[in-house]
């Protein structure tokens, strides 16, 4: 903790998967299927520990979690009922059997799996290297499971180990821990890395994501900054690390295990590209009060503070900053308020001009982003309110937010986002209409016609849905490209920078999103003959932004582009410069990128799907990445 109570601003590392289990059942069983639950996080490890007779047993191998599920094979652990398993991510020390989790103390005696960074590890490793140990990783893990292993034997219990060595850690970190000497009893800790209790029969858990563990429970526990959570089979203890009891907030979730199914699909990101307007209606359910007012999940920021504000910020990362995009038009032009857009790893580091008077809005579909979570941590020092849009009850970036918009699309897999996309778009079109409702800068009659309208767009993405083979089968004609370029103006302009990202997220080719009208200012040297083209047209009530962008079309194709054209149906002059026409349904302008977008997820899923490419976990990436 930094002087002022606020929790340091360090760095961690990707989303590695955690899962803890006490209770009667299989401890491996139950582990190593939490893992199977945990694998879209992203790994190059995965490895588990179980006590056994007062004595723990490891097992753990470098790459997929089908090399560890051999050796358990060929060298089965007993299946009591406590055990602790880990995927990670290699940060400190190569993606190695020796570096891979679960790390034992010296005496073998605490196994320890961890998830973040700890930032003082290379003092903490000199001062335990002068005591005569040696280490036999290179991770900064060892270091903490040796310190554990120290204070156990000294006559500490392991709840109490643990709040003594997490007082000495910087950095940020969940860690979990098992005593071979107590074997109704799993330890866990956390500071600005994820981790949840499931609350069982007989049963607990712990986990970074309710996946692990919503096969057998849907009730759980969110833990706040900076607490131990103690769990036996019946009991579930919360501290802080001073030692002091910490209330605790139960929750229930409300998707279940077949929610987390591929449901016949051959990858969960198509799954979740068809469950898109069922995402979107959730997001809208349940916005009006008993007299037709807009209402929003949690608002601790009061009417008048939200129309003594005079700027907002948006922060978010990748697939959300698209998204943020998207919302700075429709919230400037309903609200009438300056809105910026800014990338949550940039936004802190150039003292951003922030203050009472400024909504800063965070998107993160897990909640728990770092580069998002810190720079809403500098936001609320600097005495602005935060709002939060968010997929995950209970997450870090929610709960130390002012107010929140979850967008309820349940859980997303596939690494790959996309209705975590159209969701947070739909949660922003929310907030600015509030705000319009708040601020009167709308008629209530006007806020009414937007919503009516957007409640159709479930129906809208359905159709597009039902329409998509030529988008296929222009995949299968474009597989061997090595390079794509995506055009858009206004609300357009983030669409094709979306469209491009899926394309290098899943397929890895060079994809470009550009605005249109800097077509000349650059990007049309790139054009030749045969290279694909998408164009995102506006609607046809733009006049103006339609006429510029179907001048745009017609540069690209003279200069022998293969131009792909999304376009609102009836728009009679673009067939004679589209040499591919997908059809979207009418919308209104600020609308478009909730149909527009459907056909560029589907065309990049397809096209990595043609490569041979892992769709739900493309190389090199996770889930949820935090790392700053």
């Amino acid at each position: 903790m930094n002087p002022s109570g606020r929790p340091r601003l360090g760095s961690v590392r990707r989303m590695c998967g955690i899962v803890g289990y006490v209770g009667p059942q299989s401890a491996l069983a139950v582990v190593v299927e939490g893992l199977r639950r945990l694998e879209y996080r992203g790994y190059d490890s995965a490895g588990i520990a179980v006590v056994a007779d007062g004595e723990l047993l490891v097992a753990k191998k470098a790459g997929k979690l089908a090399n560890l599920e051999k050796e358990l094979a060929d060298s089965p652990l007993p299946s009591d009922g406590i055990g602790l398993g880990h995927t990670r991510w290699a940060t400190h020390g190569a993606p190695t059997d020796v570096n891979a989790h679960p790390h034992l103390s010296a005496d073998g005696r605490v196994a320890l799996v961890h998830n973040g960074i700890i930032e003082n590890y290379a003092r903490l490793r000199g001062e335990l290297e002068a005591a005569g140990l040696t280490m036999v990783s290179q991770t900064d893990t060892e270091i903490v499971a040796h310190l554990l292993g120290r204070a156990v034997t000294g006559g500490q219990s392991l709840g109490d180990a643990m709040r003594t060595v997490c007082a000495r850690l910087d950095g940020a970190f969940t860690l979990v821990a098992i005593d071979a000497q107590d074997p109704d009893l799993v330890v866990a800790a956390r500071r600005n890395a994820p981790l949840v209790v499931g609350v069982g029969n007989g049963e607990n858990f712990l986990a970074s994501d309710v996946a692990a563990f919503i096969e057998h429970t849907r009730e759980a526990i969110e833990l706040g900054q900076d607490q131990v959570v103690e769990i036996t089979r019946d009991t579930v203890r919360v501290t802080t690390f001073d030692g002091a009891e910490a209330p605790v907030r139960h929750y229930h979730v409300d998707w279940d295990l077949s929610a987390a199914e591929k449901d016949g699909y051959d990858w969960f990101m198509r799954k979740e590209i068809y469950e898109q307007p069922r995402a979107v209606a959730d997001t809208l359910l349940g916005r009006h009060d008993a007299a037709g007012r807009l209402t929003l999940d949690e608002i601790r920021i009061t009417e008048a503070e939200l129309r003594a504000v005079d700027k907002i910020v948006i922060i978010a990362c990748g697939t959300a900053f698209y998204a943020g995009l998207v919302a700075k038009y429709a919230i400037e032009h309903w609200t009438r308020i300056p809105c910026e857009v800014e990338l949550a790893s940039e936004f802190r580091y150039r003292d951003p001009i922030v203050g009472p008077a400024t909504l800063v809005v965070a998107i993160s579909q897990s909640g728990e982003t770092a580069d998002t979570l810190m720079a809403i941590r500098y936001a609320l020092e600097q005495r602005a309110r935060v709002l939060a849009i968010c997929n995950t009850n209970g997450s870090t970036i929610p709960r130390e937010s002012d107010a929140v918009i979850y967008t309820h699309a349940g859980p997303e897999i596939g690494v790959a986002s996309t209705k975590g996309f159209l969701t947070q778009v739909v949660a922003c079109y929310l907030l600015g209409l509030y705000l319009a409702q708040v601020r009167n800068t709308k008629f209530g009659d006007e806020i009414a016609a937007t919503m009516r309208e957007l409640e159709t767009m479930p129906a809208l993405i359905e159709s597009v849905l039902e329409n998509i083979q030529p988008v296929l089968d222009l995949a299968a004609e474009f597989a061997d490209k090595r390079s794509v370029l995506f055009l858009g103006r206004h609300v357009g302009y983030p669409v094709a920078l979306e469209g491009a990202l899926k394309l290098k997220e899943l397929a890895y080719i060079h994809a470009e999103g550009f605005a249109a009208g800097e077509l000349k200012h650059g990007p049309i040297a790139l054009i030749e003959e045969g290279l694909p083209v998408f164009v995102v047209m506006p609607p046809r009530g733009r006049d103006m932004l339609h006429d510029k962008t179907l001048s745009n079309l017609q540069e690209v194709r003279a200069r022998g582009a293969t131009t792909v054209v999304l376009a609102e149906a009836g728009d009679a002059e673009i067939g004679a410069y589209a040499d591919v026409l997908i059809s979207l349904p009418q919308v209104s302008t600020l609308l478009q990128p909730l149909v527009a977008t459907v056909p560029l997820q589907m065309f990049a899923c397809e096209l990595a799907t043609r490569k041979g490419h892992d769709v739900d976990q493309p190389r090199n990436l996770a889930k949820s990445v935090t790392v700053e």
